[in-house]
């Protein structure tokens, strides 16, 4: 998930574990740890100077620790390992400052904006016939989402998901949006030296888009005139919504990518968190991963390997230090949300659209049971992170976690299985009757204060925490229910739309949380462990 603000800065990890053990009446000895995202002591500032602060709250004496045990008594607490094996760009920014044009990645939006017309480029009806110059506001139909080959070439994507090109079928120069597969016509914008916002789209015939009227843009121009107001084939961008998620950066990368990648697979999670994690009372880690690590160390374009390597040391470290360890299916094939932490190209919601990206999806499950369920380590195996309710009927998604879960019955009789409830407008409980009639099924909910403007933006603190006392605590226990799955609460984050919150308001709301995560009957795993 990405981040939203912070609070303070520079305040010491020491200082915080003896105020929130001082605040719940809590001695030194059975405090309430706290892990802020750190390095050397201080609180991790993103790029806005906004610091996330990051609160992992949790007490050995609130529970013990019986590692193995496969029975509720043993309760989760766990904390996610996101960023690492499935990229989210607001996890670690630089990651990207390498990649040239990196305001031009897969699935950037983007709109052009003719200086001749002062019109904007537009998918005339989203798709389907001519580009025209015509529009006076940015909105739908004038947004193209890039499809980026190298740096400076592309395929552009209107609305309705078309590809543009040029009208083979009539003069050759005519610009329309009809195909509905990439194809081979791609498009180079040019930017203009010291004004990257200023550019020319030269076209596959080797000329350049123009304007010649608000209804007609064609490729015809040789491109030998200056950048001034009055050329028709100049045009200003500007950039809407971006994706940073892991086909970004291996696509935008190309052949660097594997040398980044791996070394942010070496450097990222290192043994000594696995240390921290069990030293202060965790006792598992839910580790997100993509459908490409089953195609490792060879996985299609542009994803590169090295990621199972990386899941085999986890799992290593896992076994040494006592930890269990979920698998989180967190990217299918196709994307199942079209976020950028389900690794999708360009926004597009694919998965489940046909049965083989159901089968392909198996096949990962079916991989990667195979391959740790033996380990002493394997707790459960998450068929699915966040399934989007907009894309993905609840049959669909049902009868895919029935794949899913005979899948993981073939390797293992104890690995519980864990299915997503999908996001959006939907009954909480609709998993219940199908999961109830399997062994050893987990539903997991995840509960943020955060992403929905309406309900959170203006919240006061007290707000908030009511919110999680009386809305949250009441939602975990409508799906809580004697003889069904047991329950996770997968993802959740002390973090809000507070402005101005101090780090006593934090904690309280970071304890008000937990209060309501313990009743959760599989446990709870905070995100995340580290940005």
């Amino acid at each position: 998930m990405p981040p939203s603000r912070g609070a303070q800065e520079g305040l010491s990890i020491s200082q915080l574990i003896v105020d929130t053990a001082t605040k719940m009446g809590l001695s030194t000895s059975t405090a309430w740890h706290i892990e802020v995202c750190k390095k050397e002591d201080q609180m991790a500032i993103y790029a806005s100077k906004q610091v996330l602060l990051c609160v992992l709250l949790l007490s050995s004496s609130l529970f013990s620790l019986s590692y193995g045990r496969s029975s509720p008594s043993f309760r989760v607490r766990a904390a996610n390992l996101g960023g690492w094996l499935v990229t989210e760009g607001w996890t670690k920014p630089s990651l990207f400052d390498g990649i040239h044009n990196k305001d031009l990645l897969d699935g950037t939006e983007v709109h052009f904006k003719s200086v001749t017309t002062r019109k904007y480029l537009s998918a005339e009806s989203g798709g389907g016939t001519i580009i025209v110059a015509n529009r006076t506001v940015a909105s739908e139909w004038e947004t193209f989402r890039l499809w980026r080959s190298n740096a400076t070439t592309f395929q552009f994507r209107v609305h309705d998901n078309q590809f543009i090109g040029l009208d083979t079928a009539g003069n050759g120069i005519d610009i329309v949006a009809v195909s509905t597969t990439p194809g081979s016509q791609k498009f180079q914008i040019v930017r203009r030296s010291g004004d990257p916002s200023r550019v020319r789209i030269k076209a596959p015939n080797g000329f350049y888009l123009q304007a010649k009227s608000e209804e007609l843009v064609t490729a015809d121009y040789k491109g030998d005139g200056g950048w001034g107001d009055d050329d028709p084939s100049v045009f200003t961008i500007t950039t809407n919504v971006k994706l940073l998620g892991e086909f970004q950066i291996t696509n935008g990368y190309g052949p660097e990518a594997p040398r980044v990648m791996r070394e942010h697979w070496m450097t990222f999670i290192l043994e000594k968190d696995f240390t921290f994690l069990a030293s202060n009372g965790l006792n598992a880690v839910r580790i997100p991963v993509g459908w490409w690590i089953a195609s490792d160390p060879r996985p299609p374009k542009p994803y590169v390997g090295g990621s199972l390597k990386a899941l085999d040391r986890a799992f290593s470290w896992a076994e040494k230090y006592d930890i269990k360890v979920i698998i989180d299916l967190h990217a299918a094939p196709g994307s199942q949300n079209g976020f950028e932490h389900s690794s999708s190209r360009d926004g597009s919601q694919e998965w489940g659209k046909t049965d083989e990206s159901i089968k392909e999806t198996v096949a990962v499950i079916d991989f990667l049971t195979a391959r740790y369920a033996k380990h002493p380590s394997l707790y459960a195996v998450e068929l699915l992170n966040e399934p989007l309710s907009l894309g993905t009927p609840v049959d669909t998604l049902i009868k895919y976690y029935r794949d899913g879960y005979n899948a993981v019955r073939k390797h293992s009789s104890k690995a519980f299985v864990v299915m997503s409830n999908r996001i959006g407008a939907v009954n909480a409980r609709e998993l219940l009757p199908f999961a109830r009639g399997l062994q050893r099924t987990v539903i997991d909910v995840h509960y943020y204060n955060l992403f929905w403007p309406e309900k959170f933006d203006g919240m006061t603190v007290q707000q908030n925490i009511d919110f999680i006392n009386h809305d949250r605590s009441a939602e975990l226990n409508q799906i809580t229910t004697a003889n069904g799955p047991l329950i996770l609460v997968g993802e959740w984050v002390a973090e809000w739309q507070v402005q101005n919150a101090t780090k006593e308001d934090y904690q309280r709301f970071a304890a008000a949380q937990l209060k309501v995560w313990e009743r959760a009957t599989f446990g709870w795993a905070y995100w995340s462990l580290k940005n």
